[in-house]
């Protein structure tokens, strides 16, 4: 499990293709030091095994769901990528549960600059956008940030400084397509009112009570 507080960005090295798949290679710099084979990491925002580890070298098997589900199949040599290792059980929580396992993938739309703040408006599916609520947390390429404003095309975060220097998202753009991972507790409301027939409803106070609530 991660926190969505990225620890390093790191640099991407050339890809080799496998059956089925391929091998993402990045260079942990000091965070290698921490890891060895069969830890999971993430990268972007995706939970991936350790499976090679060459000095600050560290390779991934990527499966072709993987490849097609996430942005991790886009990157290239001179990419860089949001890492996060393991959370340890005596560590700090600083962001919210981050299971590393991607929900699907929005494009930026809006780039707003508010002084040393960035405001940024994604364009996300109605499956994605009925997982998140306003103030929410939700995962982009790793990252653990809040849901400033939400609508039916796409939801805004509003990035301070050191997220802008720390992350990947400093230096995005346009169109740039990021994955993202909404809440888990989100996601286990949902289905829980799904299963009772309530998540389209308007629900009130009254008829949560007659529920049990």
């Amino acid at each position: 499990m991660f926190t969505g507080i990225i620890q390093q960005v790191c640099q991407v090295k050339p890809f080799s293709t496998t059956a089925g798949g391929a091998v993402l290679t990045v260079d942990l710099q000091r965070l290698a030091q921490q890891v060895k084979i069969g830890d999971s990491i993430s990268i972007n925002g995706v939970c991936l095994t350790l499976s090679k580890l060459a000095g600050s070298a560290a390779g991934f098997d990527l499966s072709g769901e993987t490849l097609s589900k996430t942005t991790l199949g886009k990157l290239t040599a001179d990419s860089k990528v949001n890492v996060e290792l393991a959370m340890r059980a005596d560590d700090r929580f600083g962001g919210h549960f981050v299971l590393g396992h991607v929900d699907g993938i929005a494009t930026i739309q809006k780039i707003e600059k508010k002084g040393d703040f960035s405001v940024i408006t994604f364009k996300a599916s109605k499956d994605l956008l009925e997982q998140m609520v306003l103030k929410g947390s939700v995962a982009v390429d790793g990252i653990s940030l809040t849901i400033a404003e939400i609508d039916t095309d796409g939801f805004t975060v509003v990035l301070i400084p050191q997220t802008l220097k720390e992350t990947t998202l400093g230096a995005a753009g346009i169109s740039q397509k990021v994955n993202i991972e909404t809440d888990i507790i989100m996601k286990a409301v949902k289905k829980h009112l799904d299963g009772l027939g309530l998540a389209k409803e308007n629900l009130t106070i009254d008829k949560l009570k007659e529920m049990g609530f």
